[in-house]
């Protein structure tokens, strides 16, 4: 691997986001080619460092003929750095372009196995760590932490502080049949499923908190909305009902969407995102009781059992009626994990919500009021079957000074796919884990 020639070193060295700030001026500009095309007595070299694209355009005789000459060796994903004056070109995609003056080869590239041609999904996850260079896979990943900074930035201005959850937990949350489970010394020990129990803890310590991290479910699912390893942020409020745990859930989705139009335009576009459906993501979003989902459901052929949990062709149909994001509240206690609180004066249902994205994508968020009485949460574990010994820590917080308090968990993955537009969450995560694929 070749270092840099010393005759650069005077020129600044420059991230293809920020050219702009350097029209006219020489610069030094290092990436890996995307392709290249010719016109004989010029080569168009398409140029990505991982910020941006530009083109870089080599004109024989006026670039040096060795210059010339090096350049028409290179190969997809090459990686090399140029020496070049910044010129406008609103015919661009960045809307600069880069006349090469010298061209310098980093390390080659040999038989790069993604092609122009059609693949396969399958031979594209094989090779997840080289797709992720392409154009829509950039755009999707760059939009993914966008995302996760907007809400982050949201959550860390509106009085919340980030105290993370572990990983590894000695017990359930949202079930015992969904739980990878490990040897942990002399005992067992489960990758969480959740970081809620915890946040719990932590909110009666600081009021307002969230986790944000990796979360696990052995789910022998093989939709398009499922992975065995996924993100999630989950935050907690002390002192917060259901209605105001669903308002704060719409204020900081808006923001979320507000920031991707506004920082991420450009990768929108890369994935041809219909971009005036997300412009209509704006807070306060309509909600809707369980009770009036079922009838509505049934009022479009489904045959749907009161008690039942939606499913996704279930979520699909609620959502498309609606062009924001649509809260369903106030589920049967049957469907719902233990620690819900149930609704009085109708106990058969529990203060719970989930948020379902319109154009069919399904359930984004799920949350709830917490049960806050000790002899109600206790009985609830007991009913559920759950080891009483493992949750004495998290009935503590019903023992010494118990508050009403809500929270929620935003599916990173799905929040993604949403806002994207794209068909799987696969597509969602650098490296995807699903029951078939651990692999790269």
């Amino acid at each position: 691997m070749k270092e840099t020639p010393s005759a650069w070193k005077d020129y600044p060295y420059v991230r293809l986001e920020n050219i702009g700030r350097y029209v006219d001026e020489k610069v030094v500009v290092k990436g890996w080619l995307r392709r290249m095309r010719s016109s004989g007595k010029i080569l168009f070299l398409q140029m990505r460092d991982g910020t941006s694209t530009i083109q870089a355009v080599a004109v024989k005789g006026e670039a040096p003929e060795e210059v010339f000459k090096t350049a028409k060796t290179l190969t997809p994903e090459s990686s090399f750095e140029i020496l070049g004056s910044v010129h406008r070109d609103e015919r661009s995609a960045c809307g600069y372009e880069i006349g090469i003056e010298d061209l310098h080869i980093i390390s080659g590239s040999v038989g790069y196995p993604i092609t122009p041609k059609e693949h396969g999904v399958d031979f594209l996850m094989d090779v997840r760590h080289l797709w992720i260079r392409s154009m829509r896979q950039h755009a999707v990943l760059r939009i993914r932490a966008e995302i996760m900074r907007s809400i982050s930035e949201w959550l860390d201005n509106n009085g919340f502080l980030r105290v993370d959850s572990p990983i590894l937990t000695p017990s359930a949350c949202e079930g015992t049949s969904t739980l990878f489970e490990t040897d942990y010394f002399d005992t067992k020990a489960y990758l969480t499923q959740s970081g809620q129990l915890y946040g719990e803890a932590s909110a009666m310590a600081f009021g307002r908190v969230y986790c944000f991290g990796p979360t696990f479910r052995a789910e022998k699912s093989k939709t398009r909305r499922h992975l065995t390893e996924f993100w999630m942020v989950e935050p907690e409020m002390a002192f917060t009902d259901l209605d105001g745990c669903m308002e704060i859930q719409e204020q900081m989705i808006s923001h979320v969407v507000a920031n991707v139009l506004k920082h991420r335009l450009p990768e929108l576009k890369t994935l041809g995102r219909d971009i005036s459906k997300l412009e209509a993501i704006k807070a306060p979003f309509p909600r809707l009781s369980y009770d009036d989902a079922v009838e509505y459901l049934r009022s479009k052929g489904h045959d749907f059992k009161w008690g039942d949990d939606f499913g996704a062709p279930d979520e699909t149909v609620i959502g498309e009626g609606y062009d924001k994001p649509v809260f369903v509240h106030h589920y049967p206690c049957s469907c719902k994990a233990f620690y819900m609180k149930p609704e009085p004066g109708r106990e058969e249902v529990c203060r719970s919500v989930d948020l379902l994205a319109p154009e069919g994508y399904g359930e984004i968020t799920g949350g709830s009021q917490r049960i806050d009485d000790f002899k109600l949460l206790e009985q609830r574990i007991k009913d559920n079957g759950l080891p009483l010994e493992a949750y004495q820590w998290y009935l503590d917080l019903r023992r010494y000074g118990s508050v009403p308090h809500s929270g929620f968990g935003l599916g990173i993955e799905r929040t993604v796919a949403w806002i994207c537009g794209i068909e799987h969450v696969r597509e969602a995560i650098p490296y995807p884990r699903t029951m078939s694929r651990i692999h790269p």
